[in-house]
């Protein structure tokens, strides 16, 4: 049984805490966008390509059975790769309704994202999230 994104967002906000400043939470962040499996060629498309962001980001949304959604991404900066990486663990595997639910906002707060990320990094985040959001939204295909 895979754990509540608000258990899920526990466990980053001890991991982050644990680091203290936020010199050291911006390089874990990179970190994890390391771990992350590169899209494919065909992935890196226009049709996945998230817009407003500086960086280049796509987002590929999957079916993951049981009225879960399962998220990959990519980017070609480090950091944006990062950030990727958070917003997936939080989100991937989710329901639509979990999805929905969760204050995106409060947990950027609680983890000091809200506060580390320059304006423009924090834009293409809300366009990050906003794209997760719309697809879970979407209504099921078949």
């Amino acid at each position: 049984m895979t754990s509540t994104i608000d258990a899920e967002l526990d466990g980053l906000a001890e991991e982050f805490d644990v680091l203290g400043d936020w010199e050291s939470q911006l390089h874990y962040a990179i970190d994890l966008g390391r771990n992350l499996e590169p899209l494919s060629d065909p992935e890196r498309s226009e049709a996945n390509k998230v817009r407003g962001c500086a960086s280049q980001v796509w987002l590929v949304t999957e079916d993951g059975g049981e009225g879960r959604l399962v998220f990959r991404g990519d980017s070609d900066a480090p950091m944006v790769r990062g950030l990727i990486a958070i917003l997936l663990r939080l989100y991937s595997g989710r329901t639509k309704a979990e999805i929905s639910a969760f204050d995106v906002k409060a947990a950027l707060k609680r983890l000091g994202l809200d506060s580390m990320l320059s304006a423009q990094r924090s834009n293409g985040l809300a366009s990050m999230v906003e794209r997760i959001r719309r697809d879970a939204a979407a209504p099921a295909t078949a």
